[in-house]
């Protein structure tokens, strides 16, 4: 049951939304430019209602001239907006994926300049500081910092054919961003001849809305001219910066006293419409599938809409919102409904340009009672329109805050579930010399549970379009209900006097969904929505006189969702009462030898465990957390919603319970479970897995008995991880190597034993280092440094003895002012979030050597790490330097900075053989170096690398030197590894030409 931040992170998959958020305001005479929000956090789209702007009380300090120098947003740390918070928590709560990605796509046939293009978007990203803006927390308060401008923006290129070029778009759209490290854009081109490519921009949708795009094509189209020296461009003005913008809203909060409580008094007794519900035995998928559905109208309609609005005063967008109310009260049989729509923070002259994330909901609560005529209805649809404009800078999360658990159904639905919209054309980016075609990257998963659109990007074919949940509506209802709305804008078309009793009649599959079919006699809905599930092979639920029923499932082959999935299903799904309080697995259901259920044969209270469990420690740690976050103590069924929780308290509740249990909990678990009940029984199942997988890992015939002197690897997998596991093994030390479960196999093997586990569960961490007599910590999120940073506190707490071996980074040293680096240099400024996570993973270890038991401690700094592994060879190809790769590979011309450029007589990497920095940590086994290490085999200058990769490809490639620095090729660093000289030897096979050689030769011609 999608609440407002759920919603958020479950429903922002839709690709009717998505489409919207892409969409270009084509009309902009017709239509605002902003795009529809969802329930808390909605991503920006393409077409607004047509409100213009309307006067507001107690709304946001004006956006009047552009910010002199030194006011602007590099003046040190920045509160975020309301809608940039949204994305933040959707981010922190877990389980977003790729749903607050941006793909931005186009088709560009003719000559085409790849630098030019690299220049114009480094500029672009000069010209709006929130695309190079990092995001971090201080004292669990998100804040935002604006870093320099990069010296240019990579642009990969990938020669491919056109039929691959969806699957390759669709895999780099879905590339999760670290927005810690200032990463909100990036850039690919899909070569598929000398004038055919695919430009796709990925942008984040905390720095990029609909209206964002459409500045975007219209400066990048500019800059690319410019850049391109065929004409001059007219000269951009001074950009509006959106840190500005964050900072007049952060002032202007509490001025929105009086708007907020003209929400609360609008929706406080709103309900949810009323949608029928999904049949109990349809297939269900843990994930939320999009569906669309269309139907075409004729040519004409719009127009006579227009003319319809133009003749009543109201637009386009009004009508056929007002065709939307219609059809959901023919859906529904509801007389007061609610429809979100779209909201824009923008407002001014100023802030026309503004790029970022100014998107916002706008709930429109209209009355169908009395039987109105079309006419009647669209009078008080725009009447409720115009006032929700009039208030459409208060953030709806502030509306939904001030709610409380009126903002959502007494299922927990959430209030705006259904939306409507109409589509303009897409947003293309023209290019000087260039034809260019607007291309579609599909994405996954429904915003909402129902929207309605209009589709007017093919003027001569106008669609009726319906986008739902296909886990919530079924398809033959959807599909009915598009029909519906296409016969009702066809029918006030033509006669807008019509009553709505007088409409064409809705469908025999709209009429029996809205009124429900009596169900089959099958047993409990819950039992019989849990069978029909495609991994579950059985099930029961048992209702007892006194307590909550329970459900109990059998899922085939003993692999598939959680039982707390199960019951997020069945929340989606059924009626509230319907509902069980948990869904424990079984492996076979206890049935008497007549068939039927063996209830006593069922576990007992242990399986709805709860707060009323004393026995269950995991109990009395969920009542004290939602005690402390919400400050009531609750009941093992209390709503976490109707006890004042929301997102950010989602998130501290779990951030809570996962460090005292040690048990992976994220804050959408929180949202989805609710009550502390089934939280406590999804705690319990998660304890309850990770210790079965603890003792089916654990070799019991290899016990530290036996094998004293274990080495723990973890990483094991890993580029760096698995030549350390081959090192030690071939040294006759015993390992016990830290890998996650679908990958255990690929490192079994004698002498090694395999625990299986990951950095996000600390508790299993613990319980591996404990059995260890020595560590190596190898493994490495790269992006989640708060994942990496716990999991080394866990190691470290862990730890009581034998040495410990922290592979790091040479990142850690940062910039250094010299272009050669003393081991244990201190680090110097700017250094990346990888770099300053890296450094305090050493503190910790580097602090804790020699205290309560505890061997010596090394932190080995590594560079670019080359050897013949498929990790390593991914890292080769895309990696740091992967963009030198991409060029070489391709034989392209390559760029490199002249010696001498900056200041700086070389340019280049430091580079060390996987093999020989195995050598090196084994070194630190038996002789710690108490401090820190750097561990590399040589430095090459690009100019060399350059030629070994051509060479070794086999391709030619013009190599051209510049006075200018490409920002993955700023490194001119040599760094001293004297402590570690005697096992960093290179031995035969180790020269970088051959190690090289090894990679490449592995990669095949798509490499």
């Amino acid at each position: 049951m999608p609440t407002d931040a759920e919603s958020a992170a479950h429903d922002d998959r839709r690709q009717l939304q998505r489409e919207l958020l892409r969409r270009a305001r084509a009309g902009t005479a017709r239509r605002t430019a902003a795009g529809p929000a969802g329930p808390a956090d909605a991503p920006a789209a393409a077409t607004a209602p047509e409100a213009g702007n309307v006067p507001r009380a107690g709304s946001l300090p004006e956006a009047g001239s552009l910010p002199e120098a030194g006011s602007g947003p590099e003046a040190g740390r920045v509160p975020l907006s309301r809608a940039q918070r949204r994305m933040w928590l959707m981010e922190r709560l877990g389980g977003a994926g790729d749903s607050y990605h941006v793909p931005f796509a186009t088709r560009l046939r003719g000559p085409f300049d790849v630098a030019a293009l690299a220049t114009a978007l480094t500029s672009l990203v000069a010209r709006h500081s929130i695309l190079r803006t990092r995001y971090a927390e201080h004292e669990g308060e998100p804040y935002q910092e604006v870093l320099p401008t990069p010296r240019t923006v990579p642009v990969h290129v990938v020669d491919t054919d056109p039929a691959q070029a969806p699957a390759l778009l669709r895999r780099e759209s879905a590339r999760p961003f670290d927005l810690a490290a200032a990463d909100a854009v990036r850039a690919l081109v899909l070569r598929h001849g000398p004038q055919d490519h695919t430009l796709l921009l990925t942008f984040h949708h905390i720095a990029m809305d609909g209206a964002s795009l459409e500045t975007v094509a219209a400066e990048l189209a500019v800059l690319y001219a410019s850049a391109t020296g065929a004409a001059t461009p007219p000269a951009l003005t001074e950009a509006p910066q959106y840190a500005d913008h964050a900072r007049r809203e952060h002032v202007g909060l509490p001025g929105f006293e009086t708007e907020l409580k003209h929400w609360s008094d609008l929706l406080a007794d709103a309900a949810p419409p009323r949608l029928p519900r999904r049949a109990a035995d349809a297939p269900r998928t843990a994930a939320r599938p999009a569906a669309v559905h269309t139907v075409p109208l004729a040519p004409a309609v719009p127009d006579a809409l227009r003319a319809l609005g133009a003749q009543r005063r109201a637009t386009l967008f009004a009508v056929t919102l007002t065709a939307a109310f219609a059809a959901l009260h023919r859906l529904t049989g509801d007389e007061d409904l609610v429809i979100g729509v779209a909201g824009t923070h923008r407002s001014g002259t100023a802030m026309r340009a503004l790029v970022g994330l100014c998107v916002n909901t706008l709930p429109v609560r209209v009355d169908v009672s009395g039987a109105p005529t079309f006419a009647v209805l669209l009078r008080r649809v725009n009447e409720a329109l115009l006032e929700a404009q009039r208030h459409r800078h208060v953030p709806f999360d502030l509306v939904l805050e001030r709610l409380g658990a009126g903002a959502r159904g007494a299922d927990g639905t959430a209030l705006v579930r259904v939306t409507s919209d109409v589509l303009g054309e897409p947003t293309v980016l023209r290019l000087p010399g260039t034809s260019a075609e607007y291309v579609d990257v599909p994405t996954d998963g429904a915003k909402f549970t129902l929207s309605y659109g209009l589709a007017l990007d093919d003027a001569e074919q106008p669609r009726a379009l319906v986008q739902y949940d296909a886990n919530t509506l079924d398809d033959s209802v959807a599909e009915a209900a598009v029909r519906d709305y296409a016969a009702l804008l066809h029918a006030v078309a033509a006669d807008p006097e019509l009553a709505l009793g007088e409409l064409p009649l809705p469908g025999p599959d709209l009429v029996a969904a809205r009124d429900g079919s009596a169900p089959e006699d099958g047993g409990d809905p819950a039992a019989q929505a849990l069978r029909a599930h495609p991994e579950v092979v059985d099930a029961e639920v048992v209702r007892p006189a006194q307590g909550p029923a329970v459900a109990y499932a059998v899922l085939r082959d003993g692999v598939g969702p959680s039982g707390h999935e199960l019951l997020g299903l069945l929340r989606r799904s059924l009626a509230p009462e319907a509902v069980p309080a948990a869904v424990t697995l079984l492996d076979a259901l206890p049935r008497t030898a007549a068939g039927p259920l063996d209830p006593a044969r069922l576990p007992g209270p242990s399986a709805p465990s709860g707060p009323g469990t004393p026995a269950d420690p995991r109990a009395a740690a969920v009542t004290e957390a939602f005690t402390a976050v919400l400050g009531l103590p609750p009941t093992p069924d209390d709503d976490f919603f109707a006890l004042g929780g929301h997102s950010l308290k989602a998130v501290q509740l779990a951030e809570r319970l996962r460090t005292d249990l040690g048990l992976p909990l994220t804050g959408l678990d929180v949202l989805q479970a609710r009550t502390p009940r089934a939280l406590t029984a999804l705690l319990g199942e998660r304890a309850a897995r990770q210790s079965a997988a603890k003792a089916a890992s654990r070799p019991a015939p290899r016990s530290r008995d036996v094998r004293p002197g274990t080495v723990l690897v973890t990483g094991a997998t890993g580029g760096v991880g698995a030549f350390v596991v081959r090192e030690l093994v071939a040294q006759g030390r015993p390992v016990l190597a830290l890998a996650r479960p679908e990958s255990a196999h690929l490192i079994a093997s004698e002498g090694v034993d395999v625990i299986e586990g990951d950095l996000s569960d600390p508790d299993g961490l613990r319980d591996a280092v404990a059995q260890a007599d020595a560590v190596v910590h190898a493994a490495c999120t790269f992006t989640r440094h708060d994942v990496d940073l716990a999991a080394m506190r866990a190691m470290v707490d862990a730890w009581r003895r034998g040495p410990f071996v922290f592979v790091s980074s040479v990142d850690a040293y940062g910039h250094p002012g010299t272009d050669r680096v003393a081991e244990e240099s201190a680090p110097h400024e700017p250094v990346s979030p990888y770099g300053k996570a890296k450094l305090d993973c050493e503190a910790m270890v580097l602090g804790a050597a020699g205290t309560g038991g505890r061997g010596g401690a090394s932190a080995v700094r590594s560079p670019i790490v080359w050897g013949a592994h498929d990790r390593l060879r991914e890292q080769l190809r895309w990696g740091a330097i992967g963009t030198l790769y991409q060029a070489a590979r391709q034989g392209r011309p390559i760029e490199l900075p002249r010696p001498g450029t900056g200041g700086h007589a070389w340019y280049g990497a430091a580079w060390v053989h996987a093999a020989a920095l195995a050598r090196a940590v084994a070194e630190c086994l038996d002789r710690p170096v108490h401090g820190v290490a750097n561990a590399c085999s040589g430095h090459v200058s690009w100019r060399d690398l350059a030629q070994d990769l051509t060479e070794l490809l086999g391709t030619e490639a013009d190599f051209r030197e510049t006075g200018t620095v490409p920002r993955d090729l700023d490194h001119r660093w040599h760094y001293d590894s004297g402590r570690l000289a005697r096992p960093l030897r290179p031995r035969p096979g180790e020269d970088r030409r051959t190690v090289l050689a090894e990679m490449t030769a592995a990669m095949g011609p798509t490499g």
